[in-house]
């Protein structure tokens, strides 16, 4: 058996009986995704793409959460900074920033787009494991895995749709029809792991203790096939989801999250407001208080005996 390991700032990479093993690995920021990690989880999928070794590839996250979306903490740190930079200096002046036009922004979230979509392009199968909170830029990386496997108490929504923006890598349509993603998206409300599986949105959900070993014996039979197989297979279902507009849809989804952003109206405003005066923590419970615990429950006969 071969065992090859590479870790990094921020991603954890093994790989062991044809499977790799990323993991987002940052656990006491709930694994929130920061330019680093971003960048970090697209160099892991191209190096076990390119190991001729790896079949398929299992994307999770360390400690009690898959990931908590985007660091908001650093990203609203950077925009502060380019502000201040912008006006300190001519030479930053050249560069563009997160402060802006218009066109700036959706050529911001373009660049982002072109690592944070890779689980779509790697040739090989990518299974994300989903445990504990996968919430708004979370959705964005999990969406576009190939298969997505949930805790039954697992919690994935976008509730950034209340106050910050819209995913930017748009597959709701695609995973679960127009009404549930216009019920989740209008809301920002989240779901279960095991609604999730009711409406399509994961492939199945299981009991968190049974979460690693089902992911790991359905990484096995996948790992089974012969590499040139596997890709014919993926290649083909995900040519046909480009053929229905997918790849459109990226690139428009990151131009209305970009129009998004230029929102004046009260929620937005009262959010910034917040994270510059009081801080993330207290910018989250104001955004989110009028929604009480933000879940989905979905309702089920009664009559039958059914919870």
């Amino acid at each position: 058996m071969r065992k090859w390991l590479k870790s990094t700032d921020c991603i954890k990479f093994e790989v062991a009986n044809h499977v790799a093993r990323i993991t987002l690995n940052r656990p006491e920021k709930r694994n929130a995704m920061n330019t680093t990690m971003i960048r970090e989880l697209h160099e892991a999928m191209l190096e076990a793409d390119d190991l001729v070794d790896v079949r398929v590839i299992i994307l999770d996250g360390a400690g009690k959460d898959f990931c908590a979306g985007a660091d908001l903490t650093s990203v609203y740190a950077k925009r502060e900074e380019d502000q201040q930079d912008h006006e300190a200096t001519s030479e930053a002046a050249k560069y563009r920033t997160m402060i802006g036009s218009f066109d700036d922004d959706c050529w911001q979230l373009e660049r982002q787009q072109s690592q944070s979509a890779i689980m779509f392009d790697v040739h090989k199968p990518v299974i994300a494991k989903i445990h504990g909170s996968c919430v708004a830029g979370a959705t964005d990386i999990v969406l576009l895995c190939d298969i997505v496997i949930a805790a039954t108490d697992a919690r994935i929504g976008f509730p950034a749709a209340r106050a910050n923006g819209s995913p930017p890598n748009h597959m709701w349509f695609y995973h679960v029809g127009p009404q549930w993603a216009k019920r989740l998206l209008f809301t920002g409300d989240c779901i279960s792991g095991k609604d999730a599986a009711t409406i399509g949105l994961v492939l199945d959900a299981v009991p968190p203790e049974r979460l690693d070993a089902e992911t790991n014996e359905l990484a096995r039979r996948i790992s089974c096939i012969d590499p040139e197989m596997l890709s014919a297979h993926k290649r083909i279902v995900n040519l046909a989801l480009e053929l229905s507009g997918s790849r459109t849809l990226l690139r428009l989804s990151g131009e209305a999250d970009a129009r998004a952003h230029l929102s004046q109206g009260p929620r937005r405003t009262q959010f910034r407001l917040d994270m510059r005066e009081r801080g993330l923590k207290s910018a989250l419970k104001s955004r989110d208080e009028p929604f009480g615990d933000g879940m989905v429950r979905i309702e089920r006969d009664h009559s039958k005996g059914l919870e």
